[in-house]
């Protein structure tokens, strides 16, 4: 049996990056901030040079799965507190429209009020004129639990496709009573 194959490639820590293993609390320390998250399954977390190392302490099927999670979570903190994280969702509807203002967005998207969406400490956001919401941080996890959040303020309806959508998703329409007698 093989192990995960995510898990078993070392992740390259690049300059200017600190990794420290508190217990089973893995930090990670870059120019964008600071992230940290405990560690799952029985897993090993070595830190050799500028490598960062996962080995499976078993050969269970659970810590098999968590192997490549780990790894992919820890990656995704160095690329966070390196780059950093987009994420956009688009406003699409007649009249429909957001703003940011300060840690807030306010969108308009059809109900009687605006609807008032803070963004959470480390989540940043816009809202271009052509109504692009776009939504950064340095956490993947809670970035797209964000985006998921936005979202759900005003789903994408399926007959006119009004609402918010992810940037790239696509809103299958279905046809209206009218289309559908015959």
């Amino acid at each position: 049996m093989s192990m995960s194959r995510i898990g078993k490639l070392p992740i390259a820590i690049p300059k200017g990056v600190s990794v420290t293993l508190d217990g089973d609390v893995l930090r990670v320390k870059g120019p964008k901030g600071e992230l940290q998250k405990k560690c799952v399954g029985n897993i090993e977390v070595r830190i050799e040079g500028d490598t960062l190392l996962f080995v499976t302490r078993d050969d269970e099927r659970q810590t098999k799965a968590y192997h490549g999670l780990m790894r992919a979570l820890a990656n995704n903190m160095v690329i966070g507190v390196t780059e950093g994280f987009t994420r956009k969702l688009r406003i699409v509807g007649v009249g429909y429209r957001g703003e940011a203002k300060g840690s807030t967005l306010v969108l308009n998207v059809g109900y009687s009020h605006p609807v008032e969406f803070p963004l959470p400490k480390g989540i940043t956001g816009t809202v271009s004129k052509d109504g692009v919401i776009e939504i950064a941080g340095i956490d993947n996890e809670l970035l797209g639990d964000v985006a998921a959040r936005i979202r759900k303020v005003r789903k994408p309806d399926s007959y006119a496709g009004k609402g918010i959508r992810y940037d790239g998703e696509e809103v299958r329409i279905k046809p209206g009573k009218s289309a559908a007698k015959g």
